[in-house]
């Protein structure tokens, strides 16, 4: 019988390609009309930029393993340049500060290009989209998974890839313990609370005028500014991390005006007009973000696999995705890290099945 795989971001996506490549039974589902999860690139004439994460860096040895061998090409973060700061009181200055992303790696096409590729090895068979699980009930045998249309999809095991929190709204039958649920309540949802801002522009303006495109403020709305532009070419781009609060990026007209506004203030008269300027609000996307993830997180959590969520209905329920990774929490290289910890688990219950025959 069948593992299942709930979601199709990084984590749910290079578990179901091992299994692939190892010959055996699993189906992935998606509640998204597109796999990728948090990872999610805009195209834009010739150019591609990153809405979620942006950045891999060395000392990841599964990123740099997986972008190697799907034969993806990567690129260092533009960083030449002076920098930028904006103060409190909106006064501006170049040639302060460090380049924070120098060293990082970004991925030709967009990191879009990695989870297409993940998917584009999986048969059409084995992978659903539009598939939003609502119900898991666990009998002797299976566990039958009820979709929203009403489907039902049975495995011997299934995988949440999944923020917890996220998976935490979903019902279970037998009930899950209380401490397991509050755990999946406890998980702060990576970038959750987060919104993304991307000033599209047919030339690379600050670039001629000696700056890097790094910038940061104390008086927003962006409190993080970089260069988005792709490897070579154009169009560019200039992206930020908005530092107001979910409540406070309701009016999108006038958070649009002031995101222009703040551009031309810290890079020039030549921002005024992009050609397109994008907004990705993960905290309004329902399969990211519940209420408790409302405000953006400031600091790093402590991730890891919580102890309670170990060894769910005889260990048939099994958890994935970057929050649950033992290192890297968080990061593109949690989320494989998660993926191969799930695939060992996988393979050790076909292993003492085959040994009890």
């Amino acid at each position: 019988m069948q593992t299942l795989i709930i979601g199709g971001g990084l984590s749910g996506l290079a578990l179901a390609e091992a299994l692939e490549a190892c010959g055996e039974d699993y189906m992935l589902v998606e509640a998204r009309d597109r796999v990728g999860g948090r990872i999610f690139t805009e195209f834009h004439q010739s150019g591609y930029f990153d809405l979620g994460p942006a950045w891999f860096w060395p000392g990841q040895p599964r990123m740099a393993e997986l972008v190697a061998r799907l034969g993806l090409e990567k690129f260092d973060q533009h960083s030449t340049g002076a920098l930028t700061f904006e103060d409190a009181h909106g006064q501006v200055q170049h040639g302060r500060g460090f380049a924070s992303m120098e060293g990082s790696s970004r991925l030709v096409g967009g990191l879009q290009a990695l989870t297409k590729a993940l998917a584009d090895r999986l048969p059409t068979s084995r992978l659903r989209l539009n598939a939003q699980v609502t119900s898991l009930s666990q009998t002797e045998k299976a566990i039958t998974v009820t979709l929203s249309d009403g489907a039902k999809v049975t495995a011997s095991q299934v995988v949440l890839a999944m923020p917890p929190r996220i998976a935490a709204k979903l019902s279970f039958s037998p009930s899950l313990p209380a401490n397991a649920v509050q755990a999946m309540r406890d998980v702060r949802t990576w970038m959750a609370g987060q919104a993304k801002a991307l000033a599209v522009y047919d030339r690379p303006f600050w670039r001629e005028a000696g700056l890097s495109g790094d910038a940061t403020s104390r008086f927003g709305p962006m409190v993080e500014i970089h260069d988005a532009s792709p490897a070579s070419g154009g169009p560019y781009g200039l992206f930020g991390f908005i530092g107001l609060p979910p409540h406070g990026r309701v009016d999108e007209q006038a958070l649009r005006h002031d995101l222009i506004a703040q551009i031309v203030r810290l890079f020039g008269p030549d921002g005024a007009q992009p050609t397109k300027l994008y907004l990705k609000d993960w905290a309004f996307d329902p399969n990211t973000s519940t209420q408790a993830d409302l405000e953006p997180l400031y600091s790093h959590p402590d991730y890891g696999m919580p102890e309670s969520l170990e060894g769910l209905w005889d260990n048939k329920l099994l958890f994935a995705g970057t929050e649950v990774a033992s290192e890297f929490g968080g990061y593109l290289e949690g989320a494989l890290g998660a993926a191969a910890n799930v695939l060992t688990t996988l393979r050790n219950q076909r292993l003492a099945r085959d040994h009890a025959r």
